[in-house]
């Protein structure tokens, strides 16, 4: 059981709305996590718009992103980021036993590219601090200096999420708009 109940569309405020909204649109559900940030309008209207320029924008493809994000939730354990996010990745076409397979970052299946990305996504989820020198060559050879940037912005942003979710026991969304 959630430790604060997440708001119902009637109980925010008009521009939390349009926010849920959006989320309905795209998703087909307004995330658990974004009905209790609603309780700080302002820190949920950042805490979307700063998600919504992590996974949308930039040079990297939304199945990278969305690897990395299960990646770091699958390091930091938490199931609600990696039951919304593991489906994100199947509707992007991955298998759940590929996804079960981001727990093996050196997996065959995946390219050098994915392989670079999904160790640092490791190293950064487990100790920033501790980045050898031949994994940031590695980085280098596969990523341009943006893409570095995107690579860590998304690590960093949900491993904050899954703190906030796990603090919080954040109960798994449904499908469909929320009721009341």
């Amino acid at each position: 059981m959630p430790r604060l109940k997440p708001l119902a569309p009637n109980e925010v405020d008009p521009a939390s709305l349009k926010v849920f909204e959006g989320f309905y649109a795209k998703r087909g559900n307004v995330p658990n996590m974004f009905r209790t940030f609603a309780r700080r309008p302002e820190m949920m209207i950042a805490a979307s718009n700063l998600m919504s320029a992590v996974l949308s924008t930039g040079t990297l493809d939304l199945r990278l992103k969305e690897m990395v994000v299960v990646r770091t939730s699958q390091l930091n354990e938490c199931a609600y980021c990696l039951t919304s996010h593991s489906t994100i990745l199947r509707n992007l076409g991955l298998s759940q036993e590929n996804i079960d397979a981001l727990q093996s970052p050196d997996d065959s299946r995946w390219t050098e590219r994915e392989r670079v990305a999904l160790r640092y996504a490791e190293q950064v989820t487990l100790n920033a601090k501790g980045i050898s020198d031949e994994l940031w060559a590695s980085l280098r050879e596969h990523f341009d200096e943006g893409e570095i940037v995107e690579l860590t912005a998304t690590t960093s942003l949900f491993s904050m999420f899954n703190r906030f979710n796990d603090a919080l026991d954040m109960a798994i969304t449904e499908p469909g708009w929320p009721e009341a």
